[in-house]
């Protein structure tokens, strides 16, 4: 066995620090932990990240660094054409500056913040909101460092 094998560790369960580096596929980078000088810290399989990063870090050794390519399917999934809206211009207060590609907030049901993104303005006095993970349907590049396993105190 390698020496690089010898120190990977199995850290499904336990709390790990990363650094990482979002791009999407032509290299615009769209999330980072290391502008913000701080390690993003997580309980491997507890399913609050998205799950191909989530299994990416599992078999990684603090002070590694892997590169990975998530599809749609392991990352925010793929557009549900179901979550396209078409809304009134009339619904939007009057001095809105209606931009496709903009993120328009509002409530739903139980007055449940939603989020979308105007996807269309059309002639016909409309707007075409898209309600689905702005990251939805897009491929997802990452670097990922693990910085650090936190120690088991259960033991």
């Amino acid at each position: 066995m390698s020496k690089k094998n010898k120190n990977k560790q199995l850290t499904e369960g336990k709390t790990v620090s990363v650094h990482y580096v979002g791009t999407l596929a032509d290299g615009t980078e769209f999330d980072s932990s290391r502008t913000r000088d701080e390690p993003l810290t997580f309980e491997v399989g507890s399913g609050v990240l998205i799950e191909g990063f989530d299994t990416a870090v599992r078999d990684m050794a603090i002070g590694e660094t892997k590169n990975i390519t998530l599809k749609p399917t392991e990352a925010y999934g793929v557009e549900n054409p179901e979550l396209f809206k078409e809304i009134p211009k009339e619904e939007f207060p009057d001095d809105f500056e209606f931009n496709v590609g903009n993120i328009v907030h509002g409530t739903g049901p139980q007055d449940a913040p939603v989020q979308a993104t105007i996807a269309e303005i059309r002639d016909s006095g409309t707007v075409l909101l898209n309600f689905n993970h702005p990251m939805a349907g897009k491929t997802l590049n990452f670097e990922i460092e693990l910085v650090d396993v936190a120690e088991d105190t259960n033991n």
